[in-house]
């Protein structure tokens, strides 16, 4: 019996998260486990109604719960950062979610930007430590409104959060790397950085990453990036790739990145990992407030996040059915990914893959 927080939130986020739930209700009934689902109404409509975005006393609440199943926070009424802030950052601080996990993976019948490749090109994982770097609120503004104004925001980290975040990195190489899906030679764990100018951030970074896996993990193959080079073969050769490894920042942009790669917003899913403790799982493309309601937007990417929770929890079978079902309905059912073109509406396309998990 699992106990999951869904957290709706802003604009098309309910509808993408009534469908991953109808996913996640099928699977839980073919493969023998139960959950319960607890909903809160943070975001937008409650911000503009109460004044509050995470009201006092939600984090402990939430430290109570096996996962949490986000939607997307963003509205059109509150300026931008309030519910960013206020809600995403603050739970994935107060929960010491460390760890952004990003799979980026072109599903067959997708079509993606970059000339001649397919699903066996686009295939790796970024891991994003989640807590440091310039998120961290280090810095300020003096003299604001002058000429003479200042604005600092430090990229912050201690070794603490490096090695953890490290650590995580190369178990995960470990257990999903290349060589044990049988894809490749090697488990390969490439740190992406920018030791030639960020000398003392990435100076800690690179020195963690050699003794971590010098010490530890001998039998992971190690690379290392620049971040700029990394975009560069994001592009031209992602099949390079196997899992990485980053910094907050860098880590927030190269996901970005690989999102279109794969295909889209509608197909990319993350996590926001605590493995000691509470795990939050979304869909990493926003609220889209223009589709709300309308009953057109891609269900995909919250149903893969759903799937993230399920492998997350120990799920394992279960998330593989819902990836599985989503791979044959993109395969062969949608005519695209994009939002009002799928040649379903969002409903139908989570009818689509709990058909699929529940035959199969």
């Amino acid at each position: 019996m699992y106990k999951i927080a869904v957290i709706p939130g802003d604009g098309t986020g309910p509808e993408v998260t009534r469908e991953a739930l109808k996913v996640l209700n099928v699977a839980a009934d073919k493969f023998g486990f139960q959950y319960e689902q607890i909903e809160f109404d943070f975001g937008g409509e409650r911000y503009l109604r109460t004044g509050e975005t995470l009201p006092d006393g939600a984090i402990d609440e939430l430290r109570g719960f096996n996962a949490i199943l986000l939607g997307a926070i963003g509205h059109p009424d509150v300026a931008p950062g309030i519910l960013e802030k206020g809600i995403l950052l603050k739970a994935r601080f107060e929960l010491d979610q460390y760890v952004n996990l990003r799979p980026v993976r072109l599903y067959p019948g997708v079509e993606t930007p970059l000339k001649n490749k397919g699903p066996k090109d686009i295939d790796y994982c970024v891991i994003r430590e989640n807590t440091g770097d310039q998120y961290s609120g280090v810095g300020g503004v003096s003299l604001k409104g002058t000429p003479h104004e200042v604005a600092v925001q430090s990229a912050v980290y201690n070794r603490f959060q490096v090695d953890r975040c490290l650590r995580y990195a190369f178990e995960y190489a470990r257990k999903y790397g290349k060589k044990a899906q049988g894809k490749g030679d090697h488990n390969t764990l490439a740190l992406v950085g920018k030791t030639n100018v960020l000398t003392y951030v990435y100076d800690l970074w690179d020195r963690a990453f050699h003794e971590m896996g010098d010490m530890e993990f001998p039998d992971i193959r190690r690379e290392y990036y620049h971040v700029d080079a990394t975009c560069m073969w994001m592009v031209k050769n992602p099949e390079w790739f196997d899992v990485l490894v980053t910094g907050n920042m860098f880590g927030d942009i190269i996901t970005d990145l690989g999102a279109i790669t794969q295909g889209g917003m509608g197909l990319a899913a993350g996590g926001n990992i605590n493995p000691e403790g509470v795990s939050m799982f979304e869909p990493i493309g926003g609220s889209t407030p223009k589709y709300t309601g309308k009953g057109v937007i891609n269900p995909l990417a919250a149903i893969c996040a759903a799937a993230m929770m399920l492998e997350t929890l120990g799920e394992q079978e279960a998330a593989t059915s819902v990836e599985t079902a989503v791979k044959f309905v993109t395969a062969n059912q949608l005519k695209s990914m994009d939002a009002g073109r799928m040649g379903y509406s969002t409903s139908e396309v989570g009818d689509l893959v709990a058909q699929y998990v529940n035959d199969h």
